[in-house]
């Protein structure tokens, strides 16, 4: 007898994990480093694959906003954790400055370029802002390389390089305010502090792009246009290193271990891991080296059992139907309707709806009506086509 599709909307929390504010899944306790400038020391990598296997599962995630998630941590063994991590000056002095110092870079920065002087003076600024009390999703961008590279990625505030040098962008708005990399820091602060002002977090809760929407005028000076064009992220050579893409943004620990012995380890907000200095990678079992593996079309989050909310399983059917995809075509496979993985509209969706059936959606986000309701797994993965068929 088939089984009846789940009409239980999932839960919205509201707010990201982090390492002194987790957040409960099916595996236990997901813990979020925010590395310092998105980066891990030789040695802190290393000794984070350690932690993974003596607190946690063994499992690391990549998240959308570059930080590493460690897996399935137990809520006894989270003080003994976060002392380790403390001495490895992973963790940030408080919850609420946790929460505040949302801010990520773009990977390919160099000592002491804009965007590696910018974000060591924001991350200090909001690491002592007690005054500011963002909403949990809140975040800033600084993307002052050559070419902006990180406005695909979700972010309220965005520091980027146009045609006549840095801005600061709210997000939502196609100009920005001339700024240099001296003041980009603490204006993006008041930025942030008008954000509130104006009405922009009611509840808690809200986003820039949200806010702008509903009509709020921005203050005088953001005249200067944006440039850039969507970034493609790829592994391969980079100018700072060699870049490894990983299967649907998770990793070993004993992968992450064998990566950190080549060098210094940067996170990137493409769930790739860039090491710092490195010429060539060796096989490593869980990276993805070629820029054509079909697995870099289908983004997927955690699925069933390892997520609360999840109705199915998401990985094991991302994974058999990844090798059936057209070139260029974009897969996204969510547990539910919240569409975490990617919360923006993909070429193909399938959204579970039980244990194993799932809506498929067509250019839409995992919430969007279906085009055809309610199919089994099985039957996805006996006719791969039913994907692409009108």
């Amino acid at each position: 007898m088939n089984q009846a599709p789940s009409n239980t909307a999932p839960k919205v929390y509201g707010w990201c994990p982090g390492a002194l504010r987790p957040m409960m899944s099916g595996d236990g306790l997901v813990v979020r480093i925010r590395a310092p400038l998105g980066r891990l020391g030789q040695d802190q990598a290393m000794a984070v694959a350690g932690l993974s296997e003596k607190f946690g599962n063994g499992l690391l995630d990549v998240s959308a906003r570059a930080n590493l998630q460690l897996r399935g941590v137990t809520e006894a063994a989270h003080p003994d954790l976060i002392a380790e991590l403390r001495s490895l000056g992973l963790v940030d002095p408080d919850a609420a400055a946790e929460t505040r110092r949302n801010a990520l870079l773009q990977p390919f920065w160099s000592d002491g370029d804009d965007t590696h002087h910018i974000a060591q003076a924001l991350s200090l600024a909001l690491t002592k802002a007690s005054d500011l009390t963002l909403p949990g999703k809140f975040g800033f961008a600084i993307d002052a390389g050559a070419t902006p590279v990180l406005q695909d990625i979700s972010a309220d505030i965005r520091i980027e390089r146009a045609q006549h040098g840095l801005i600061l962008r709210a997000d939502g708005a196609a100009c920005g305010k001339p700024v240099t990399a001296d003041t980009a820091a603490q204006e993006a602060l008041e930025l942030a502090h008008w954000f509130l002002a104006s009405g922009g977090a009611p509840a808690g809760r809200g986003r820039m792009k949200a806010h702008l929407a509903s009509g709020a005028d921005l203050p005088q000076g953001h005249t200067a246009e944006a440039d850039g064009q969507p970034h493609k992220a790829r592994p391969g050579r980079t100018a700072v290193g060699q870049m490894a893409a990983l299967e649907f943004g998770q990793i070993t620990a004993a992968d992450l271990a064998a990566l950190a012995a080549l060098g210094p380890i940067r996170l990137t907000p493409w769930r790739m891991l860039l090491a710092e200095g490195t010429q060539a990678l060796p096989p490593v079992p869980g990276l993805i080296l070629d820029a054509t593996d079909p697995r870099l079309q289908v983004s997927v989050c955690t699925g069933a059992p390892r997520c609360l909310q999840a109705l199915a399983q998401t990985r094991p059917l991302a994974r058999d139907l990844a090798q059936h995809l057209p070139a260029g075509t974009t897969l996204h496979v969510s547990g539910c309707a919240k569409g975490c993985a990617h919360p923006a509209p993909a070429d193909l969706v399938l959204t579970a709806t039980a244990k194993d059936r799932f809506n498929i959606i067509r250019d839409g986000t995992a919430a969007a009506r279906p085009h055809i309701p309610d199919i089994t797994a099985a039957a996805l993965r006996a006719a791969p086509k039913t994907l692409t068929e009108a």
